[in-house]
């Protein structure tokens, strides 16, 4: 989920978890005033919507918190099967966030649009594991990654909630957003056919290198599916950045969550 190193101070993850300031508000009249180049799409759901607009969808309360000083787990039930999560207040990255309960919500109920068997799927900044999981489930090749410092929940979490299960072995490998993509993550030898990413976009210094990775993995014939909670301008920024590189489509939004889930797909000359 979140892939840019952050200092460990809890406060700040409640902060920013529950952030819904001046600044969110005037960055969504922002967004809204401008001709953005994405477009918007409906996607397979029960939920009514117009024909030219996303969905709009609720996060369901699948899961029932428990609170601890360090370790928390969380129980999930996706695709018919319980889920049990361990976070941890030491790094963003080992904390389920929104964009991650929206995607495999979103995952769960469109399989017929996205069929994930038997597909090579990459997530980048899987942090907890619990999208990754899910893709799993839905019988994807899986390939979490995330930062060093994450990988060793990240594994824990995917070995913990996919070892009896009879599906395709999940990898677990460290990814530096732009660093070593060509040397870790060869074009001759790794092609995805899904790339997913849930609230890697906030406000940190790793943006254009996070594009990049995009890009880089991102090839013909590749979905990337980036489900995040929009907050600060920077996210708008990156959104707009992204629109202008990829074919980009609004495929649902979560209004009381503040998350937006995007499906884009290189643009080829």
């Amino acid at each position: 989920m979140i892939s840019a190193q952050q200092p460990p101070f809890p406060n700040k993850i409640r902060r920013v978890m529950d952030c819904q300031t001046e600044e969110e508000e005037t960055c969504e009249e922002q967004y809204d005033s401008e001709n953005c180049t994405c477009s918007s799409k409906p996607a397979s759901s029960t939920a009514e919507s117009d024909s030219d607009s996303p969905v709009t969808l609720k996060i369901l309360q699948n899961w029932v918190p428990r609170v601890s000083h360090y370790f928390d787990k969380e129980h999930y039930t996706y695709v018919g099967h319980q889920i049990v999560i361990q976070e941890s207040i030491e790094h963003f990255g080992a904390v389920v966030w929104p964009g991650a309960l929206a995607l495999s919500q979103y995952l769960e109920s469109n399989q017929e649009q996205f069929n994930l068997k038997d597909k090579k799927v990459l997530e980048i900044g899987a942090g907890t594991g619990l999208v990754s999981i899910v893709a799993c489930i839905l019988g994807a090749y899986v390939t979490a990654t995330d930062l060093p410092e994450v990988l060793e929940n990240l594994s824990f979490n995917i070995s913990r909630n996919t070892q009896n299960m009879n599906t395709h072995k999940p990898e677990v490998r460290k990814l530096v957003w732009g660093e070593g993509l060509n040397e870790d993550f060869p074009v001759s030898t790794y092609h995805f056919d899904f790339i997913l990413a849930t609230d890697v976009v906030y406000h940190h210094t790793a943006l254009d290198p996070l594009l990049a990775t995009m890009l880089y993995f991102c090839k013909p014939g590749t979905v990337l599916l980036w489900a995040n909670k929009f907050r600060f301008s920077t996210d708008y920024e990156f959104l707009e950045k992204l629109c202008n590189i990829f074919n980009t489509t609004i495929l649902a939004e979560f209004p009381e969550s503040n998350v937006k889930l995007l499906k884009a797909t290189v643009r080829e000359n």
